[in-house]
């Protein structure tokens, strides 16, 4: 053990110590010296003399520790807990608030897209109706003209019709003539050879 010699004289130690004279110096200047004795009694904390003083500091750090735990480091936890428990409600507040969002938009989404068809199929009923009256239209217009054409081509026909049949009596009455003149060698008026053809073809 390594003591001073204050130490040992507060110790009240009644054994008188030799010291040699190199000693004296180092004691002089406050260095420690190795003194064998028989006055060595073990580890401090183990020996029965400090229990009070221990009792008595650990009640006191217990209290000092209990205070700070309560009045320190228990507020600060608490509020921790608090801020991240409201942080935590205001964020499923706010995914909630963004579901009803999403699912709102998804319901507009569904009734434009609805409507959206509704009016395509509206549109092409209108086109197809639309485009069976033009042809229709057209059709009817197409048939007008081909009436008139018709109607057309029947009145040159007819004309054709009486100009060749106008010329095919000339040229009946022209025949009629030349035979009778040189084959029967008769004379006629124009009148009684119009009488025969027209007699003839009726």
């Amino acid at each position: 053990m390594f003591v001073t010699p204050a130490f040992a004289q507060e110790e009240g130690h009644s054994e008188t110590v030799d010291l040699p004279p190199a000693s004296d110096a180092a004691a002089a200047h406050g260095e420690t010296i190795h003194v064998e004795g028989e006055h060595e009694s073990g580890f401090p904390p183990f020996n029965s003399e400090y229990y009070p003083s221990q009792l008595l500091w650990l009640a006191i750090t217990f209290g000092v520790f209990y205070w700070l735990l309560k009045n320190v480091l228990m507020p600060r936890i608490g509020g921790i807990l608090e801020n991240r428990r409201d942080r935590i409600a205001l964020d499923l507040e706010a995914a909630e608030r963004m579901k009803s969002d999403a699912d709102e938009a998804h319901a507009a989404y569904e009734q434009e897209l609805t409507e959206a068809r509704n009016r395509a199929h509206s549109i092409g009923n209108e086109a197809r109706e639309s485009a069976r009256a033009d042809a229709e239209k057209e059709r009817k217009r197409l048939d007008a003209d081909l009436d008139s054409k018709l109607d057309d081509a029947q009145a040159r026909i007819a004309e054709v019709k009486s100009s060749a049949m106008g010329e095919v009596d000339q040229i009946a009455r022209d025949v009629t003539d030349a035979i009778l003149r040189e084959v029967a060698q008769i004379e006629a008026s124009q009148d009684e050879i119009s009488g025969a053809v027209g007699r003839a073809r009726g």
